[in-house]
């Protein structure tokens, strides 16, 4: 670690999985540098300090219900937040401002999630900068804000016949307009609006960090963030590389995971994992595990409790299939993905394609599977099987025999190993990008620069 430059930086992270393990990656890569760092968050989902003692943290209430606090609906869920959080996060920040005058060390800036839709005009008023920081890939963040319009202009499925279901979106490649028609249909009013504050507030900022991003994987649309929002925007990712291992994880991990990957065979085994967000029917869940049953390739399985509908956990699979289930692969809670997909027996990875995971597969060349669900994976899920070809699409509903066609396609046969070749050349060049030069590296330079300058 260099010497203390002197300088605080403040960060307030989303309190929601996707958003606080790149946040907390980004407060090691910052101290590394010589800043000091403190972390306001939300009673809801708080980090554990203990994991972090080189850092202050400041605890806010969040004024969330039970209720509220165990919604599915992401929207509404930062929508409540912003609103309860504005007052105690103003009145912590001003008193945080206030001792750093008294100590005389000085706060360089406010760093937050692109979500905080109310620090930007806090910031303002406080005379502090703000940086926002976004965890999505560089083209969907950018792309995204014409969805509104796009559904203002009525682009809807009635315009859309079956046969124009595979055809490429033109206002939104590499999507195809089916995957634009399910964007879409999860569009709301309200979802709209927090979308265009989003936009409003990115630009009124003082910088735009993309922590999980960089050139290598997202040029053009890097190019077209800087043109269309006039501010110094940095692709400083992946940023898990720079430390690997470390995680900041809401859930309790299944350390045993390592352990039996370790009796396994090289790229033999499937890792199946949907995600901190992502719910699935009980049909779902049926179908997948007579999918990977029926495949006979080895599978470590994460199904998060309460994720699938209806059930605390897999009490819908029957005590028969369990059996056969257990006999060729073992299903957890949460695991340790980083270093699940760092593992030398793990083959593939069935993913939703939150951009999280799908980095961290990109990272340690592991190939994907693809099933998307909601918006930014449908994305995600087309570079890799469309424009990368480092995995393969399931289309469709999600059906035992499809599951089970794609599993072994990827781990056994000819156009897998193809693609596991293809892979590995996308890992090794997005690997370059963190390293000394690399496109990655040098934007962390800048962003360094920028923060200390003011």
């Amino acid at each position: 670690m260099e010497k203390s430059n002197g300088l605080r930086v403040v960060l307030f992270p989303l309190p929601i999985q996707g958003c606080i393990n790149p946040m907390f990656q980004l407060a090691k890569i910052l101290h590394s540098r010589g800043f000091s760092i403190t972390v306001i968050h939300t009673r809801f989902n708080a980090p554990k300090a203990s994991n972090h003692p080189l850092y202050t943290f400041l605890e806010i209430p969040d004024g969330l219900s039970e209720a509220e606090a165990s919604t599915q609906d992401v929207t509404l869920l930062l929508t409540l937040l912003n609103r309860s959080c504005e007052s105690p996060f103003r009145d912590c920040l001003t008193k945080l401002l206030r001792s750093s005058e008294e100590e005389k060390q000085r706060i360089s800036c406010l760093i937050d999630d692109a979500g905080w839709i109310f620090t930007q005009p806090l910031a303002w008023s406080l005379n502090l900068p703000r940086l926002v920081t976004n965890t999505y890939k560089v083209s969907f963040f950018v792309g995204h804000f014409v969805i509104p319009e796009l559904s203002r202009e009525r682009y809807l499925p009635l315009q859309v016949t079956c046969s124009e279901q595979d055809e490429p979106a033109e206002e939104f490649p590499p999507l195809k307009k089916k995957d634009l028609l399910q964007i879409l249909d999860g569009e709301t009013e309200v979802l709209n609006s927090y979308s265009d504050m989003i936009l409003q507030t990115t630009k009124a900022s003082s910088g735009l960090i993309f922590v999980s991003s960089c050139e290598e994987l997202d040029q053009e649309s890097l190019s077209q963030a800087r043109k269309d929002y006039q501010i110094p925007v940095f692709a400083i990712g992946p940023s898990h590389i720079y430390f690997p291992g470390s995680s900041s994880s809401l859930f309790t991990v299944d350390e045993t995971c390592i352990q039996w990957l370790d009796k396994q065979e090289d790229n033999s085994v499937i890792y199946v994992s949907f995600g901190s967000v992502v719910n699935i029917s009980e049909t779902e869940l049926l179908e997948i595990a007579w999918g990977l049953r029926n495949s006979d390739q080895p599978f470590l399985w994460v199904v998060r409790v309460g994720m699938v509908n209806g059930n605390k956990w897999v009490e819908a699979i029957p005590e028969e299939l369990m059996e056969r289930l257990k006999e060729k692969g073992k299903i957890v809670k949460w695991a340790p993905q980083q270093e699940v997909l760092k593992h030398r027996a793990t083959g593939g990875f069935l993913t939703h394609n939150g951009w999280n995971s799908t980095v961290e597969s990109v990272c340690e060349g592991v190939p994907m599977i693809c099933v998307p669900s909601v918006w930014d994976q449908l994305l995600n899920a087309r570079f890799v099987s469309d424009v990368w070809m480092v995995g393969l699409h399931l289309e469709g509903r999600i059906e035992r025999n499809e599951i089970e066609r794609v599993v072994r396609k990827l781990l056994l046969e000819p156009d897998g190993e193809v693609i596991r070749e293809r892979m590995k050349l996308l890992a090794e060049k997005v690997g370059r990008s963190v390293k000394q030069n690399g496109s990655a590296y040098r934007s962390l330079e800048r962003l360094v620069d920028h923060i200390s300058s003011f």
